[in-house]
């Protein structure tokens, strides 16, 4: 017997929805180009008009091409909208945009100011941004942990939109570097607010195999569900070396992360996530029951929801920096798994198990979906096709077929373009650090390089030629040696995971060509390196030590948006660094980059000498006409902040 028709009633109760869950995000634009994402409770016809003052640049319903929409749940619709003007739109004005939704045949079409009016900046009808003809002021950050209890950067970024009053004070665009969720870090309130959003939008379900649960539905009902998910997730038999064995056994988790209680594991569970760190429209679905009987997870759940609830208090203002300046992303570790590809004996152990396989093709699945996509869309159509007819395979039950979930996460894992770079003044190349590992010949478990061999060329000759340019690389090229170090040492002992050992230095083979690019004679002049990952930031000035037209380097280091280094710890690791790590000390020839003459910027606010910052918020660049710095500050997400200076005395290697 056939199961009954459900869709008179999903639309029912689509109907009593919000139109709008989450959304627009404005990203990839350009003269060309203007691409917003979006996320609707029910399939919307779409009206776009975009302005300068009162000419109409665009006021039309959006074409078939322009619009893609994907149903990934009974009443969700992801939307990601890419319009190629027919003229090239201004520069260095302001533009306003507007989205008209008409749900019903006969009703009202509705604009932002209607369904998203937290969206609009203050006085202003609707939302705006501007093309920059020239990068001349980058906002960039990292590591966004809705449970950490310090504030939001992004709320400093929509506090610095708002104050912009000048063309130069403009922000030009919005760098996101790394770990825009924390899929295996995930608070217990944060974990029920994911399912309450599961369960009212019927996001789609799936079959899963090789766990102790055969369903994502069990999620909710195993006891296992919350702060004990490190149970449920599967564990795999190697006996890699004698070092292994001595540090350990043979059993060994795939996920290593130390936060694994509450590790996502479903694709609903990841759509939901993105939901609720970027809107604060689905919260209105989220119950206050307390999904914990334990008391020691009933004392942790209740004080989690206190900073979740502050969280949740300051996302109309996160939303709204989203909204009003162009967004470039790019992932990290914890936006899929931590330590994720770290090792080649990392990568055997989570791919040949096909439950930890389906957790990171999950979370791939969700980047592309809702951050990969947007950067460049044209690199995705192939995928995105995938994952139409993916969606589209539900059954009554809406559930995802098993198959067709498989076949597309293995192209997810066998893709190669998620890197990309954009033809702006100076040119931006942003990098994927995570997928192009170039493993260690020495021992399987030892980090793997962050960019093959293959990727480094290909780097190099996106940047040959040009006089300056400004690159994304997730992690600092260039760290605090001090740290680096003990990340060896926890290596050569087989514990890499341990301490999360991996940086540029890591591998030989790695940080060789790297710096020989930074040597070539075509290099651009001026490196403007923008990086995150490490919840401290940090300004460096590079050069090639004995080389006289030696090309100006610029490591910046802002992290995190919403995360912070222990700061006791940290402040012992400065001084160590410092010390042993002087212009003087002989411990400088032991290092890859000696070749290099690393000269710490200061941040203002601290003590003499002192070189790290250890605050939440957002790091701020101004580059003059060639490409070069003239201000590296770190906006504190409540306000001040410090401005990183250069000091020729205190220059290490």
């Amino acid at each position: 017997m056939s199961k009954p028709d459900s869709s008179e009633n999903t639309t029912s109760q689509a109907s009593t929805l919000p139109p709008v869950l989450a959304g627009p995000l404005l990203r990839h634009t350009a003269q060309d180009a203007l691409t917003l994402w979006l996320i609707t409770s029910r399939p919307t016809e779409l009206f776009l008009r975009l302005s300068h003052g009162d000419t109409h640049l665009i006021n039309r319903n959006l074409a078939e091409n322009e619009l893609s929409q994907l149903q990934v749940g009974t009443r969700a619709w992801l939307n990601l909208i890419s319009v190629t003007p027919k003229k090239p739109l201004p520069t260095d004005v302001r533009l306003e945009y507007d989205l008209g939704l008409q749900t019903d045949r006969d009703a009202d079409t509705l604009w932002i100011r209607d369904w998203a009016p937290h969206l609009c900046p203050d006085d202003q009808a609707r939302p705006g941004f501007m093309i920059k003809s020239r990068l001349d002021r980058i906002l960039h950050g990292s590591c966004r942990r809705p449970h950490h209890p310090s504030a939001d950067g992004l709320t400093r970024v929509d506090r610095e939109i708002q104050t912009a009053t000048t063309l130069e004070d403009t922000p030009a665009l919005l760098l996101l570097t790394g770990d825009q969720i924390y899929a295996d870090d995930v608070a217990g309130p944060m974990l029920h607010a994911i399912h309450c959003v599961i369960h009212q939008l019927g996001l789609f379900q799936e079959p899963l195999e090789g766990a102790s649960l055969s369903h994502s539905r069990e999620l909710t009902s195993k006891d296992q569900a919350y702060y004990h998910r490190d149970k449920l997730l599967p564990e795999s038999e190697f006996n890699e070396d004698l070092t292994e064995r001595f540090f350990g056994g043979v059993r060994k988790p795939v996920f290593t992360t130390a936060n694994a209680g509450n590790h996502l594991i479903s694709f609903a569970e990841v759509v939901a996530m993105y939901l609720l760190v970027w809107s604060p429209t689905p919260w209105q679905f989220v119950t206050d029951a307390e999904p914990v009987t334990n008391s020691d997870d009933v004392e942790r759940y209740r004080k989690e929801r206190k900073t979740i609830e502050r969280f949740r208090e300051t996302l109309p203002s996160a939303a709204r920096a989203l909204a009003n300046l162009p967004v470039y992303m790019i992932f990290d570790d914890h936006d899929v798994t931590d330590d994720w590809n770290l090792s080649a004996l990392w990568e055997t152990t989570a791919y040949e198990h096909p439950f930890s396989r389906r957790i990171i093709g999950n979370a791939l699945l969700g980047y592309l979906l809702c951050q990969g996509w947007g950067n460049q869309p044209q690199h995705f159509a192939g995928l995105l096709q995938e994952c139409r007819s993916l969606f589209q395979s539900t059954d009554n039950q809406h559930e995802l077929d098993k198959a067709r979930q498989d076949a597309l996460i293995d192209q997810l894992l066998h893709f190669d373009h998620w890197h990309y770079t954009l033809d702006t003044r100076p040119r931006l190349v942003v990098l994927d650090t995570r997928t192009h590992r170039w493993r260690s010949e020495m021992r399987r478990s030892h980090p793997s390089g962050l960019m093959d061999w293959e990727t480094l060329t290909d780097f190099q000759q996106a940047i040959i030629g040009e006089d300056a340019v400004v690159v994304v690389s997730p992690a600092p090229i260039f760290g605090v040696k001090l740290i680096e170090i003990i990340q060896r040492i926890f290596t050569w002992f087989g514990k890499p995971l341990l301490v999360d050992a991996e940086n540029w230095m890591a591998h030989r083979g790695a940080a060789s060509v790297l710096l020989n690019i930074f040597a070539h004679p075509k290099t651009p002049r001026h490196f403007v390196i923008l990086s995150g990952d490490v919840h401290y930031s940090f300004a460096y000035d590079v050069t090639l030590r004995h080389k006289r037209n030696s090309p100006r380097i610029w490591q910046i280091t802002s992290s995190g948006i919403k995360n912070e280094f222990p700061n006791a710890l940290l402040e012992w690791l400065d001084r160590l660094n410092r010390w042993l790590f002087a212009p003087w000390s002989p411990l400088n020839w032991f290092t890859k980059r000696r070749r290099m003459k690393i000269s710490p910027q200061l941040p203002e606010g601290r003590e003499a000498g002192e070189r790290l910052w250890n605050a939440s918020g957002i790091g701020d660049v101004r580059l003059d006409e060639t490409g070069s710095p003239t201000a590296i500050r770190q906006l504190n997400a409540n306000g001040g902040g410090t401005c990183f200076r250069g000091d020729r005395h205190d220059s290490g290697s």
